[in-house]
């Protein structure tokens, strides 16, 4: 079975979505391991109820970057993940982890890449005038959102879109796209 570590710093949808599809039978894996850089982030509180093993590793706590990524990996490694997932984790990972890690690290991106690469990808849809958006997930390298492309969703931006309603759109096909790519990576297929 698919063993993954979810690495996590804010509400979780995307993990709430692996940890439905493992309990519904959609999904023949195991979450190992969440971890967060934040505290108090509510994808922990998820973890928790749903009896996963949870870990925080704060960039504060360490004195740099790299010792940051090498906590951060022994975290994940504890957990002998075959995937690491990054969820909604909003830091970009360097050498010191993804070597650690070499074709076992993934990200959902809520646009399709290779536009609209960072933060605010809704917002920059938007106001690139763009008539369709949507979410992709990559393998991560060291680059901002610029991994190989694993598989994209396509979402119509509709007239009346506001950032809101638009990253309401993508994130659901996030949801599906991203358990269906972890299925697919299970299976030997990615």
């Amino acid at each position: 079975m698919l063993r993954m570590v979810v690495l996590v710093s804010g509400r979780g949808s995307n993990l709430q979505a692996i940890l439905d599809a493992i309990e519904n039978r959609r999904l023949a894996a195991e979450v190992a391991k969440v971890i967060s850089d934040v505290p108090n982030a509510y994808a922990l509180k998820r973890a928790k109820r749903a009896g996963v093993p949870t870990c925080c590793v704060e960039r504060r706590d360490h004195s740099s970057r790299a010792d940051f990524e090498t906590a951060l990996a022994d975290c994940a490694e504890e957990a002998e993940p075959d995937l690491i997932v990054l969820a909604g984790f909003m830091r970009v990972l360097g050498r010191g982890f993804l070597d650690r890690f070499s074709g076992k690290v993934i990200n959902i991106h809520p646009s399709l890449l290779p536009s609209f690469r960072g933060l605010e990808a809704q917002r920059q849809a938007l106001e690139a005038g763009v008539r369709y958006a949507g979410c992709t997930v990559h393998f991560v390298n060291l680059g901002v959102d610029s991994g190989p492309i694993i598989d994209q969703r396509v979402v119509p931006v509709l007239p009346e879109d506001d950032v809101e309603t638009l990253s309401a759109r993508i994130l659901e096909q996030e949801h599906d796209l991203l358990v269906d790519v972890i299925r697919r990576f299970g299976a030997g297929l990615v």
